[in-house]
């Protein structure tokens, strides 16, 4: 039987477009940050500042968690797709091409984020080399500690933030304190 005054039940409200694109913004825009790229040796290259991205993605989704809220994790990570469709089709890619490459874009998010998941649970040695093999291709360990370490911070940055926080102002540590 319905409840007479279910329809009056108080929904959770969406997040609204202007929040998802200020926290995304601010992601690629952390991601962006030369010092990443000056101090930390990661790649200035499309690939490059493409792992940077999913990696403040990531640590921003993984403080939100699926399913909980007001789907704020579904809209930030529906705008990421959309940001990376439109920028495929910026650089020329077809449109019969669009859906392969978004569909490698999406197995490199999922990939990353439950290797960056697993490492993180077993400690910041095994972070730093998740990191080393996906941004570092294998070659500069010393660099992803250094990365593992910023992580590690933010991470418990982002932990201590509610999502009202969140929304308002993202905050990431300043990567220039892990040179």
């Amino acid at each position: 039987m319905l409840w007479p005054f279910s329809r009056f039940r108080k929904q959770p409200r969406a997040p609204s477009r202007c929040t998802i694109e200020a926290i995304y913004g601010m992601i690629v825009a952390q991601a962006r940050e030369p010092l990443f790229y000056r101090a930390l040796g990661v790649p200035d290259t499309v690939d490059g500042r493409f792992d940077m991205v999913l990696l403040h993605l990531w640590m921003v989704l993984r403080r939100l968690k699926p399913g909980h809220g007001d789907g704020l994790w579904q809209a930030l990570f529906d705008h990421f797709c959309s940001d990376m469709d439109a920028n495929l089709r910026e650089m020329g890619v077809g449109d019969l091409s669009v859906p392969k490459r978004m569909r490698a874009f999406g197995e490199a998010f999922y990939g990353r984020s439950t290797a960056y998941d697993r490492a993180l649970a077993e400690g910041q040695e095994p972070l730093a080399q998740a990191l080393d093999k996906n941004i570092y291709n294998g070659r500069d360990i010393e660099k992803a500690r250094r990365l593992a370490a910023y992580t590690a911070d933010a991470i418990a940055t982002l932990a201590g933030s509610d999502e009202a926080t969140l929304s308002a102002g993202l905050r990431f540590p300043d990567p220039a304190q892990r040179r």
